[in-house]
């Protein structure tokens, strides 16, 4: 019988799923998940001791060595629909422009990565060069549709944009109307226009749609790849937004709207 190795589970997943029964029992279950991982796929922690694994919104990461001594990171996520089809888009890119995917389980949620540099992600980076680094990956990232199984499992962007036009105008109301009428009806005509179109789009592509300089991480080796990729198939562009609305402080008091468009360029 092997050495049960005890993880400690982060206090803020804690936090995060401690209010929902399904969280609690998810939280309950970590500790044997994580186990049951380490040993089929024979993995040893590589944690300082009273160290914390890596956390993000959804799941624990735990730093693990391959019996060969390779460094790895085994990722436990807490079941929903996001989660279970990121290995897909993860064995499809095949760590180009993204974290490569090891190993998968589906019935856990787990799935065994190449190690980042949890420390270094594109945050950091002067935002024009970090710029410039988004744009090369979102290149690498936008697969053309295939035969390929995977597929099969993702959403479209023309689905959720029919959604947010039947959900956009309730919202509005719901907080306050916290912009102009004019600006909800120039959404709901890009929603509705999109929900149509798109799905007979013929620039359809694998994209991230929770691309944020804080889901680039370095790798061990030099460059930077993709995590948390939340896929959907759809146009490259959806991509854009998150690198819109993250780091604002960064831009220019004078005049941020040029930042923004220098962003997209």
């Amino acid at each position: 019988m092997s050495l049960r190795t005890v993880v400690p589970i982060p206090p803020a997943l804690s936090v995060r799923y401690g209010h929902s029964s399904a969280g609690r029992a998810w939280l309950a279950s970590l500790p044997d998940l994580v186990q049951g991982r380490l040993e089929h796929w024979e993995l040893a922690v590589d944690l300082a001791p009273g160290a914390l694994p890596w956390h993000g919104h959804g799941g624990v990461v735990v730093p693990v060595l391959r019996t060969d001594g390779t460094p790895a990171a085994l990722k436990i996520a807490f079941p929903h629909d996001e989660a279970r089809v990121e290995r897909h888009a993860l064995a499809l890119w095949g760590g180009y422009g993204a974290v490569r995917l090891l190993e998968s389980d589906a019935g856990t949620c787990a799935m065994l990565l190449e190690r980042l540099d949890g420390g270094c992600s594109l945050q950091g980076v002067p935002l024009d060069e970090a710029a410039g680094i988004w744009g090369g990956l979102v290149r690498q990232l936008s697969l053309v549709p295939d035969t390929r199984p995977q597929w099969q499992e993702f959403n479209h962007v023309a689905a959720l944009a029919e959604q947010w036009s039947d959900d956009l105008p309730a919202e509005w109301e719901q907080q306050g109307r916290p912009f102009p009428r004019w600006l909800l009806e120039a959404a709901l005509e890009v929603c509705q226009t999109r929900g149509a179109v798109g799905r007979r789009s013929g620039h359809d592509v694998l994209v991230h749609t929770d691309f944020h300089f804080l889901n680039i991480l370095a790798r061990l080796q030099g460059g930077f790849a993709a995590i948390d990729p939340q896929p959907m198939i759809g146009e490259a562009e959806f991509a854009v937004a998150p690198l819109l609305w993250n780091r604002l402080d960064d831009l220019s008091r004078a005049d941020p709207a040029a930042g923004l468009r220098q962003r997209c360029t």
